[in-house]
């Protein structure tokens, strides 16, 4: 399968270029959680050295994306990498320090990466060692608050952004991403998109069925969904579920406590 394929190689590639740093690589995210939708999804990982990363490692891992894509054309997993690579103690302490970064929109090398309290606790939950020593015992979880601000900035950010959506399919995932927010702030764990819409229809937690099921439907099928013009204008007019979603998140942010919450 050209996606382990890719995975396996890009682990190596890694490894080799930070090989004297004593590198731990984890894959983390839609992947580990059985999610991964190519067309949608990315390949989250995430390295820590033990060594400083030279000036000279960073610029050849910096747009080994693309150079690997070159080589490998025929695959197109290679472009859906994302992620940071630093060392362990910068990591930790949250200190300056070199740091390779992978994203959406491209790659640089920076001198600092974030990394909140939802993707702390899915890296510790479910991530998944590919190389090196397995270093996450030396990470300190989230706390319940931790989780809940990080959720709370998010919800803040679904006001900011989402009143109005552009004709993409991806507006879809405003949806996807409130129920996994709630999820998150009832049980304490983390949990796929789809399998939180899922929860979230299962629940009846939002009134407006059709635009949930609708939004599944578009995760579980990106690369159908990608050029249809009907689900493109659809996507243009979801500013008023998504805001009618958030008001059920909201109410979460307001009553949610530690108190009756699954612990870590």
């Amino acid at each position: 399968m050209k996606l382990n394929a890719a995975i396996k190689n890009m682990t190596t590639q890694i490894a080799d270029v930070l090989s004297l740093n004593d590198p731990s690589v984890y894959i983390y995210g839609s992947y580990v959680l059985d999610d991964f939708q190519y067309g949608w999804s990315d390949i989250d990982i995430l390295v820590l050295t033990q060594k400083s990363i030279s000036e000279q490692q960073a610029n050849e891992l910096v747009c080994l994306r693309q150079s690997i894509t070159a080589a490998e054309s025929d695959n197109p997993f290679y472009r859906c990498f994302e992620g940071g690579m630093l060392t362990l103690n910068a990591f930790i302490r949250k200190v300056p320090g070199r740091v390779v970064y992978w994203g959406t929109s491209g790659q640089r090398i920076t001198d600092s990466y974030h990394f909140d309290a939802c993707c702390m606790k899915e890296l510790l939950d479910y991530s998944r060692l590919l190389h090196g020593k397995d270093i996450r015992g030396q990470l300190t979880p989230p706390s319940f608050e931790d989780i809940k601000t990080n959720i709370q900035f998010h919800y803040d950010t679904i006001r900011k952004y989402a009143s109005s959506t552009g004709r993409s399919i991806y507006s879809f995932g405003w949806l996807l991403d409130i129920a996994r927010c709630i999820y998150t702030l009832r049980t304490g764990k983390i949990i796929s998109k789809t399998a939180a819409g899922e929860w979230a229809l299962q629940n009846c937690l939002f009134h407006n069925i059709t635009a949930l099921e609708t939004a599944l439907e578009v995760r579980k099928n990106p690369q159908k969904y990608l050029e249809s013009a009907e689900l493109q204008a659809l996507s243009g007019k979801l500013g008023n579920a998504i805001q009618q979603y958030a008001d059920v998140l909201e109410k979460e942010l307001k009553t949610t406590s530690f108190v009756g919450v699954c612990t870590f």
